[in-house]
């Protein structure tokens, strides 16, 4: 149980990063470039992939069912 909420707290730290790089980065936006070349930008940043590996952690802290937890 502990390792779960480790898991998802961990996750939400990851997704965090992402979603505030992204948004900071938007300022890119004011300085003349393209939303494509935004959007180009944006995916090869390691902050991005930041973004899914977080969003897939708390979604498997929270899917994740052991066969012998017990259920109260």
């Amino acid at each position: 149980m502990f390792f779960r909420i480790l898991c998802f707290l961990m996750g939400i730290i990851l997704t965090v990063i992402g979603f505030t790089n992204i948004i900071l980065y938007l300022n890119l936006l004011s300085f003349g470039y393209s939303f494509l070349e935004y959007v180009n930008f944006i995916i090869r940043r390691v902050e991005f992939i930041c973004l899914f590996i977080g969003l897939f952690i708390i979604w498997m802290s929270i899917s994740y069912r052991r066969v012998h937890e017990i259920h109260l």
